[in-house]
Formats: C-alpha cells, sequence, structure tokens
C-alpha cells in the first residue's frame, strides 16, 4: 500500500511538472509572476562614463510588411530598441509596459520590436493582444553594443548613439524614471 502512494504521490508530482511546463496553463503561470516581478525591476540611467556608443548603424531590417529599413536611418534619433519573441514569457509580461510607452512616445522618438519569431506568430500576437508595435526581423548582423544572448533585451539609446538605459530581463519600461529619462533626452536633442 505505501508502494501505491508514493507513485500516485510521483505521477502528481510530473503531471504539475508538464502542466507548468508546456501547456497554456504553465505560460499563465511564469507570465503572472513576471508581471510581479515588474514591480521591482525598473531599468536605471547608466552613468554617463560608463555608457557605449553604437560602433557601427549599419544594421538591416525588415518589417511586418517586407519594407527594408537599416538603422543608419535612426542616427540622430532618440530611439528604443526590444528585442522579444511570443515564445518568451519574460517578453510577453513586460509587453504591456512597452505599448503603453510606445502610445505615448510613438511619435516622439523612434521604437524597434526586434522579433526573434515566425512573423505569422508575432502577427497573430500582436492582434490577439491588441498591439499596434512597429516589429522588424532583423537581416544582417546586430551592432555588438546591443548584441545579447539573451531576451528580453532593451536599449535605450540617445541621439548621439550612446546607450543610456539597458536592461536585460522584463522590466517596466512604462515606469516614471524611464519617461522622465526620454523627456531629458528629447529636450537635449531639441535644444542642439
Amino acid at each position: 500500500m505505501k508502494y501505491i502512494r508514493i507513485q500516485w504521490s510521483n505521477l502528481l508530482f510530473v503531471l504539475v511538472l508538464v502542466l507548468l511546463l508546456f501547456t497554456p496553463v504553465g505560460t499563465y503561470v511564469k507570465v503572472k509572476l513576471n508581471q510581479a516581478k515588474l514591480w521591482f525591476v525598473n531599468p536605471s540611467t547608466i552613468e554617463i562614463a560608463k555608457r557605449e556608443s553604437i560602433s557601427n548603424f549599419n544594421w538591416n531590417l525588415v518589417d511586418n510588411e517586407g519594407k527594408q529599413i537599416n538603422f543608419q536611418q535612426m542616427e540622430g534619433e532618440v530611439v528604443l530598441v526590444n528585442f522579444w519573441a511570443t515564445w518568451c514569457p519574460p517578453c510577453i509580461a513586460e509587453m504591456p509596459s512597452l505599448q503603453e510607452l510606445y502610445a505615448d512616445y510613438g511619435k516622439r522618438i523612434k521604437f524597434l520590436f526586434v522579433a526573434n519569431d515566425q512573423p505569422q506568430k508575432v502577427s497573430s500576437f500582436l492582434k490577439e493582444n491588441g498591439y499596434n508595435l512597429p516589429v522588424y526581423y532583423a537581416k544582417s548582423e546586430v551592432p555588438k553594443e546591443l548584441y545579447s544572448r539573451s531576451i528580453p533585451a532593451t536599449f535605450l539609446i540617445d541621439d548621439q548613439g550612446n546607450i543610456v538605459m539597458k536592461e536585460i530581463g522584463s522590466s517596466n519600461w512604462n515606469s516614471q524614471n524611464v519617461r522622465k529619462q526620454i523627456d531629458e533626452l528629447i529636450a537635449f536633442s531639441l535644444a542642439e
């Protein structure tokens, strides 16, 4: 009898593990955990002396409609670059904050949401969630200063090509700190 109880508990443990790892229930739980984490992680500004500058703006991308662009077109602009995928729970968790930021700043700074996914999946994901983010796909090597082995990876770049904020992992990009930094970058850019 004791042997049967141990087997049932092992079976139940394996079943819960499978549910958490390989089903929408698991994705939902992971997203909720990551959303809770967003309240604690706010991107911070990199000290001026420690900021990296983009050394090569020659980076080819294509948007959802197949239109080719080059990152060089963004030189002299304030830019937010976000690397993400639809299969990435931390990416999904931070999307609402990025959508809110884009809704307020999309006409004043450039946003590049670089997807690491199939275009059909991305289009479906955006439609299902009511997002209108400008999504691109890398067609050439990413500038080394923006390269990350993990996603999400997000960079706020000033009009001089300096990385002002950098966050690997999910964050609250709609925080007052981020908004204040963007407002300062826009004001500085207009003053030049």
